[in-house]
């Protein structure tokens, strides 16, 4: 019999706090017949003493029978993310020890599958990953999926920044009005040119779920898919009628196994799975098809 461990993302202030949902979803797991417990991590070190649960303490020997399954409970998809980055950096081999049977188009093997247990008070946003994916919000069912063990797929973005994007990551900024603030920047979709750094842009996205397909009501993206194996990007590029002398945006997009943006300012305001950060040098995503998971509900379960 596997163990269960509830890992509850939380701020060094907030380590103490009573989670109700973590609570009740340790008493569904319990009731289902496993030893579940639940551990607070406000840093990395922390995450990485759970994550040795999942393969014995020896990443080298990653398989699909882990003695332990794991839940993440998390408030917002940062959180979320930051397991999954811990998870990559702990079992993604070196180039030079690269295993035969990895596939070619992947650097990193199959990763354990997650639970995911939201912690938002307002039961969440639709546009957050478990609302995208269709995923459990109820402790117990939650519980229900990690004890079912059906397990889906999804697509995960690297970057050669050294993390990884679930959802996707919104280029570009606006001033104390709200209006959107010019940048420049080369983006490259594979072998398709989306801008060549000479010309403005109002926004961009590098996505591989739907959180960030529209900014206000322009539609970046349309139907981008987190388990296609493809990412999905665009560029808003305001065009002047000579004409009318108006100006009308112009939305760029391409799908491909890679992105590269490359900054012709001196940076570029970035919101990056919830986090706002700046690019400010050449950064590429690539996706890696079907590398992370979640449980999720019976098949049974999401027809009724």
């Amino acid at each position: 019999m596997y163990d269960v461990v509830v890992l509850a993302l939380a701020d060094p202030d907030q380590a103490c706090a009573v989670r109700a949902p973590v609570r009740a979803c340790l008493d569904e797991l319990a009731a289902g017949g496993v030893r579940a417990e639940s551990v607070v991590a406000t840093s990395d070190q922390a995450v990485d003493e759970v994550l040795a649960r999942l393969d014995g303490d020896e990443p080298a020997r990653l398989t699909g029978d882990a003695p332990a399954r794991l839940v993440v409970a998390s408030a917002a998809d940062a959180q979320l993310r930051a397991v999954v980055r811990r998870m990559v950096r702990r079992w993604a081999p070196a180039p030079s020890k690269r295993p035969a049977d990895l596939p070619a188009h992947r650097t990193i093997p199959d990763l354990p599958p997650l639970g995911v247990l939201p912690l938002d008070p307002a039961g969440a946003a639709p546009t957050g990953l478990p609302g995208q994916l269709g995923l459990p919000r109820d402790p117990a069912a939650v519980a229900a999926a990690v004890l079912g063990g059906e397990v889906r797929r999804l697509d995960l973005l690297r970057h050669d920044g050294g993390s990884v994007t679930l959802d996707g990551a919104l280029l570009g900024g606006s001033d104390q009005a709200g209006r959107a603030v010019p940048w420049r920047a080369r983006v490259e979709v594979d072998d398709a040119l989306l801008s060549d750094g000479k010309e403005p842009l109002l926004a961009g996205l590098v996505a591989n779920a739907g959180g960030y397909q529209r900014v206000d009501d322009l539609p970046l993206v349309t139907g981008a898919d987190p388990a296609d194996g493809l990412i999905e990007a665009a560029v808003a590029v305001p065009v002047r009628s000579r004409l009318r002398r108006r100006v009308r945006m112009e939305v760029r997009r391409a799908s491909g196994r890679a992105v590269m943006v490359r900054p012709a300012d001196d940076g570029v305001p970035m919101l990056d799975d919830g986090v706002a950060a700046e690019l400010t040098r050449q950064r590429s995503w690539w996706v890696e098809a079907g590398a992370w998971a979640v449980y999720t509900q019976p098949t049974r379960a999401r027809r009724s």
